[in-house]
């Protein structure tokens, strides 16, 4: 047995790294020469030099497609559908594909090089989505792993966004990354302060955009972001709500709950917030404020790992443990949740066997 895992390592790795030579081959001396990009039956059309992938050649171009890996292809969000002149469809993108999709030639922009002619269809509300200069107003630890980055909009002064969506934030060149990369952070400030957002950023590592954010990134310092992204926000209905917000996941949450008090939105609703321990609960007044503005409003922390020294006597364990000790029925209810992928996935698997159908569990899964 040893034998063979140590052969299908070896096999996995000299894939690797013929892919690997086989990309930088294609970049270093393949020409393809000028070839033209159609979108929407030529609403819009340039020329490009060939060889670039799809996303990045639509983004130099001020069209801004829904990418929340940044366009590592992991995330399955920046499809468009390709008329003609994107090759056979890659390995790397049918995990993401339904047979529908596949059928209506639904492609990765990340995954599609331009080496002909390309002529693809993406909805018209993505011609809307801006390219942002912001300036850094502040950078405010919120605990030991997590920062607070507040923006303030230079041009366009202003964004219009639904709570809860996402913005893409634009490292650029520094030690770290030979080239500017992107990645998708939730808006965590209200909708009704059109000139600034706030985003809250974990410290990954080894994490290219946020060592850039925890070590590099200045007060003062200019960024470019673009958006917003995403179809996860408040359904107006009377039912009750169930948050479920895990780290950073709570960010989106608290958009959406500073939406229900600017609104007078009064529906009953229990946020569920799941941690390691104390230190690394944040934004604590700000919920009591919120509290204090949605009466009906219920809150929960949870400490997966509470330390001595946190004395703690509320919930513990997984959030989801709290979750199925709370909800006995949840036929009417409703579900917004996000937080990484294994919480996102226990918690749509509870919900749903509490009864909580599927079209009204929302969530916006870290990619």
């Amino acid at each position: 047995m040893m034998t063979l895992l140590l052969g299908l390592l070896a096999l996995s790795g000299l894939c690797a790294l013929l892919a690997l030579l086989l990309e930088a081959a294609n970049t270093v001396f393949a020409d393809y020469g000028p070839c033209q990009v159609s979108i929407n039956e030529g609403a819009k059309e340039f020329t490009v030099k060939g060889g670039g992938r799809l996303l990045s050649t639509l983004m130099d171009h001020g069209l801004f497609i829904p990418s929340a890996c940044g366009g590592r292809g992991s995330c399955g969000l920046c499809k468009v559908k390709v008329l003609e002149g994107a090759g056979p469809i890659l390995p790397t993108e049918t995990p993401y594909m339904s047979e529908e999709e596949l059928r209506n030639g639904i492609r990765l922009s990340c995954q599609v090089r331009i080496r002909r002619n390309i002529r693809i269809e993406i909805p018209e509300a993505f011609f809307l989505i801006k390219e942002y200069r912001t300036q850094v107003i502040s950078l405010k630890p919120l605990t030991p792993f997590i920062k607070e980055v507040h923006l303030k909009l230079l041009e366009p002064s202003e964004i219009v966004f639904k709570p809860g969506q996402f913005i893409q934030f634009q490292v650029p060149e520094y030690p770290g990354s030979s080239e500017p990369v992107y990645r998708a952070y939730s808006i965590a400030s209200p909708a009704r302060l059109k000139t600034e957002i706030k985003l809250v950023i974990t410290r990954v590592e080894r994490g290219i955009a946020t060592t850039y954010v925890h070590n590099f990134l200045k007060e003062g310092d200019e960024v470019l972001i673009n958006g917003p992204y995403g179809d996860f926000y408040l359904r107006h209905s009377d039912r009750y709500m169930i948050m479920i917000g895990t780290g950073s996941g709570l960010a989106p949450l608290m958009s959406i709950l500073y939406q229900m008090a600017d609104e007078h939105i009064d529906r009953p609703c229990t946020l569920y917030f799941g941690v390691k321990s104390r230190k690394d609960l944040f934004y604590q007044d700000e919920i009591q404020e919120l509290l204090q503005k949605l009466p009906r409003l219920r809150y929960v922390p949870v400490l997966s790992d509470p330390l001595p020294e946190d004395h703690w006597d509320g919930e513990t364990g997984y959030v989801t443990d709290a979750v199925a000790r709370d909800v006995t029925d949840g036929s009417q209810m409703e579900a917004y949740l996000c937080g990484n992928p294994l919480m996102i996935n226990a918690a749509v698997k509870l919900l749903t066997a509490k009864g909580v159908t599927e079209d009204r569990i929302f969530f916006d899964k870290f990619g």
